[in-house]
């Protein structure tokens, strides 16, 4: 029952008012590789009951355009289930779910859609999970979390709701959350699912730009956004440049001449080439070759 969708294709998720039916229609524009219809802390509830009204029409939209389309319900214990009755009827790609702290949580979720895909005859297993981790309790479980079913392919950390559950004091630097970004995308790998970095929440490119940077650096290849200009930074920074390819060409290459001649390692720019770079340098340039023309 495995979800078809490539999740390591998937560098920006944009969040969109769920109501605001302006900001979801032109969504496909955005450039952001998964559009989120967002019907909790972006929706009012008195709005909730219009949002999931409209939900299968913008789903089918996005869809039809070719996009990843998301859905993040409401906890289930709140206005979640209502929410996921009406967005099933289209079949999104994913299921977000807020407040994760525990694995329960995803396994009740995954009962329930289920029950859905059967209710409305769509492919079983077709519908992805991806976790919002946003407390600390739910920091502490993300490994558990993210094999709580295989319905999962990928796993978010908030930014706002996790100062917040901190007490934490937040900053354009976002040094506050420096550790949590650190151990989410260290359970996430450990875990095999695409560990998406927190939303930067200030309008600025530049700081969405080094903050980006800095997440690439630890590691993530993906980051969601509340901003609808956002992804275009997101997906340039996710994206090996020509650059970047040709280096890892040039260290592949160096590498396997030094093996050819039953060498162990090679320097090159002054740095010694070890197994580990080799590998890395090979998945640069696989990743590189998701986002070329024609690619599937």
């Amino acid at each position: 029952m495995d979800n078809p969708i490539n999740s390591a294709a998937l560098r920006s998720w944009l969040f969109i008012e769920g109501a605001n039916e302006a900001a979801l229609a032109v969504g496909p524009a955005t450039e952001a590789d998964v559009l989120i219809q967002e019907l909790e802390d972006f929706t009012p509830p008195a709005l909730r009951p219009h949002a999931r009204k409209i939900s299968p029409e913008i789903v089918s939209a996005w869809k039809g355009a070719g996009g990843i389309a998301a859905v993040r319900v409401n906890p289930l214990d709140t206005d979640g289930m209502a929410d996921l009755t009406a967005i099933m009827r289209s079949g999104p790609d994913i299921v977000m779910l807020p407040k994760t702290s525990s694995p329960r949580h995803i396994e009740v979720l995954a009962n329930e859609l289920t029950q859905l895909e059967k209710k409305y005859r769509l492919e079983l297993g077709s519908t992805g999970i991806v976790p919002n981790i946003e407390q600390a309790a739910g920091l502490m479980r993300t490994y558990a979390i993210c094999q709580a079913s295989e319905r999962v392919i990928a796993c978010l950390v908030a930014s706002e709701d996790m100062a917040a559950d901190l007490g934490a004091e937040r900053g354009n630097d976002g040094r506050e959350l420096a550790y949590v970004r650190e151990r989410f995308h260290v359970e996430c790998v450990a875990a095999g699912v695409l560990s998406i970095d927190c939303p930067y929440t200030w309008t600025d490119d530049a700081g969405l730009d080094a903050e980006t940077l800095h997440a690439r650096r630890l590691g993530y290849t993906a980051k969601s956004a509340v901003f609808s200009d956002h992804p275009r930074i997101i997906n340039r920074i996710f994206t090996p440049n020509i650059e970047e390819v040709a280096r890892a060409r040039r260290v592949v290459a160096a590498f396997d001449a030094a093996r050819m001649a039953g060498q162990a390692r090679v320097e090159l720019d002054g740095s010694l080439i070890e197994m580990p770079i080799y590998l890395n340098a090979k998945r640069l340039i696989s990743r590189a070759k998701q986002f070329e023309p024609n690619s599937s």
